[in-house]
């Protein structure tokens, strides 16, 4: 079985195949198979959920979370720090709503790797692991090689039987080709995301998968299934009535399609998570309810509907803040502009939003929400008014799970263009989010030629909860 790219998601065609060959490659089979076999590893108040929002484009550190107004104009740029409510801690006067929740956050100022490209930095953030060979962007699809978190999480979660182990939404990301980080990587593709598109114009989410078609209904499909059964071998090495009834279970589940309906929700929670409305020159937030308010661009939406998930009991829920080039975090020129009009303001809404309902709901001490880009920003605004790409020194936001709130982990140097004290890897943010799972970062994998790998290849900052 050779590694499979990050894009291949759950598709109906493929659950409701025939074939008893194609069946046993489907995610959920192989998903719950693998889960059923996975061995729990103590750990005392370990979490139930993560959120990793994936700041894709890479956000200025220096302009959102380690500031430095005492450096030379071209450094600190025109921001100007905030006082929040963990004393002593300031961050970017954009972020007024997250300043109100810092005595719940932590922040990692010296998170440093080698990935100075879109997609070699993503793949290291995203699976703890540096991309194989030269430092490069992808220009034709490769195979994913390592699994990304949310998959690990889905294969060795101590905690079992969950309806979807891992979402991912709204969309897969890419710079040329979307990138091998976001799925299963060796562990096979059953270990994929339920990938959750969402449609702007509706304002609404949705799964291919669950869109009832002609002879795909859950009847029809256990129909379908005693057909398999006639068809598979009279002692399968699997259990494929369970597996089988598991995967049109999804089809029929009335949780998950709770959860995606955002609609549900009150005009006025809507409204405070934040439309972006793209005809507006400044790209505000708007927070009235009339049409002409809601957003074609639904970024504070997604951290709603990540709440819905979150109650919907998935473990493991990544959302890529990502658009099209010029409209995402990779700001090479103009970048206290980009940031200030269009990607902090919605970004700053949404997320509080999310923690204070989480909070509201007694969920946050259970859900850790970690934020983070491929890397930071240069410390040395350019000639166009922007910052490049920095992965020497970057800045992670975690909030809730656990965490020791107003905490800052290591220090950049003065103009933050490399660690000062306590440097960080992708493979201790990897080792930190198994360890809060429950999951022994050092517990051992194996790819497709049997070569041994640990989960993660850092230690986890238990200092910080």
């Amino acid at each position: 079985m050779t590694p499979l790219s990050s894009f291949q998601f759950l598709n109906r065609r493929g659950l409701l195949g025939l074939g008893y060959g194609s069946f046993l490659g489907l995610n959920l089979g192989g998903l719950w198979r693998a889960r059923s076999e996975s061995q729990p590893v103590a750990q005392a108040n370990h979490i139930r959920s993560c959120v990793f929002v994936f700041l894709y484009g890479g956000p200025s550190h220096i302009d959102t979370f380690d500031m430095k107004p005492s450096a030379p104009a071209e450094v600190r740029g025109e921001f100007k720090p905030m006082a929040t409510t963990a004393p002593g801690i300031n961050i970017c006067e954009h972020l007024p709503f997250l300043a109100k929740w810092m005595h719940k956050a932590a922040i990692i100022r010296g998170m440093h790797h080698g990935g100075h490209l879109h997609d070699s930095g993503s793949i290291h953030m995203l699976t703890g692991r540096a991309l194989d060979g030269p430092d490069r962007e992808l220009f034709a699809p490769l195979p994913q090689y390592f699994p990304s978190h949310g998959s690990v999480v889905a294969a060795f979660n101590p905690r079992k039987n969950h309806e979807v182990p891992f979402a991912s939404l709204p969309y897969a990301f890419q710079n040329v080709v979307p990138t091998p980080c976001q799925g299963g990587g060796f562990l096979g593709n059953q270990f994929d995301p339920l990938r959750i598109d969402v449609d702007p114009t509706a304002r609404q989410y949705r799964i291919d998968l669950l869109n009832p078609r002609e002879g795909t209904s859950g009847p029809q499909a256990r129909r379908r299934r005693k057909l398999l059964g006639a068809l598979q071998p009279s002692s399968p090495s699997e259990n494929m009535d369970t597996l089988f009834d598991r995967a049109i279970n999804l089809l029929d589940s009335p949780s998950l399609r709770n959860a995606l309906d955002v609609t549900q929700e009150s005009t006025r929670v809507r409204d405070r998570y934040g439309f972006t409305n793209p005809a507006s020159p400044t790209g505000e937030v708007n927070g009235g309810g009339g049409e002409m308010g809601y957003a074609r661009e639904m970024r504070g939406q997604n951290y709603l509907l990540a709440r819905r998930l979150v109650e919907a009991g998935v473990p493991f829920i990544n959302i890529y803040d990502y658009k099209q080039q010029g409209q995402n975090w990779d700001a090479h020129a103009k970048c206290a502009n980009q940031h200030k009009n269009h990607l902090l303001p919605p970004f700053d809404r949404g997320l509080s939003a999310l923690v204070e309902d989480l909070h509201t709901r007694g969920l946050l001490d259970s859900t850790l929400i970690v934020v983070a880009g491929e890397f930071g920003r240069t410390p040395k605004i350019n000639a166009t008014a922007g910052r490049d790409h920095w992965p020497e020194c970057s800045s992670v936001l975690l909030m809730g799970g656990g965490v020791k709130g107003g905490a800052v982990y290591g220090s950049s140097d003065r103009i933050g263009a490399f660690p000062a004290s306590y440097p960080c890897t992708p493979g201790d943010l990897a080792a930190t989010i198994f360890w809060r799972f429950g999951i022994n970062p050092a517990t051992e994998m194996r790819d497709q030629s049997n070569r041994p790998y640990t989960l993660a290849a850092g230690e986890p900052i238990s200092r910080l909860f």
